[in-house]
């Protein structure tokens, strides 16, 4: 029996919103590249930081970075969400 198994369709839209937030926070801090966390991204969103914008190849690896962790996301998301193996077994 898997952890997750026990787990509510409720307590799993819980877990997928506390990862999507903790990845949220470890992109932030990867795309500042170990300078912090923009705490603006916490408060107000998606807001651009006081920093001049990055370029070339450093705006590659950023968007690169951020969709890795959408890619995590959204696969922790699907496996959460789908069917545990006692409902599937009784299906």
């Amino acid at each position: 029996m898997h952890r997750i198994d026990g787990l509510s369709k409720a307590q799993r839209v819980v877990v997928i919103i506390a990862l999507g937030l903790a990845l949220g926070v470890v992109g932030s801090y990867l795309a500042g590249l170990g300078g912090g966390f923009d705490v603006a991204f916490l408060a107000h969103g998606w807001t651009q930081p006081l920093t001049p914008a990055p370029s070339g190849l450093r705006d590659l690896l950023t968007m690169i970075t951020w969709l890795v962790l959408i890619a995590v996301w959204a696969l922790g998301s699907v496996r959460l969400l789908r069917p545990s193996s006692a409902n599937a077994a009784s299906d």
